[in-house]
């Protein structure tokens, strides 16, 4: 019997970071970026953009991670193998 990889799965790991530091850069690119930084990016505001491009990388590997689960077998199954 096999059973789902979880919490262990690695790109649930990698959706939970790029998610974290996504929505602080898009907390920072809202609320404290000012004209100076907007001039230094010529009137991008990079940090809004970046991340928002994170927060959706991290929603792209977390449908990933619940569509295609990754399955682990028992160790019984791979010692009668």
């Amino acid at each position: 019997m096999a059973h789902k990889a979880g919490l262990f799965d690695l790109r649930l790991v990698i959706a939970v970071l790029f998610g974290v530091y996504g929505v602080i850069l898009a907390v920072v690119g809202l609320g404290f970026t000012d004209e100076a930084d907007l001039a230094k990016s010529d009137g991008l505001n990079i940090n809004l953009w970046a991340g928002v491009g994170m927060v959706v990388l991290a929603a792209v590997f977390a449908t990933w991670t619940f569509l295609r689960p990754i399955v682990v077998p028992d160790e019984d199954a791979a010692d009668r193998a």
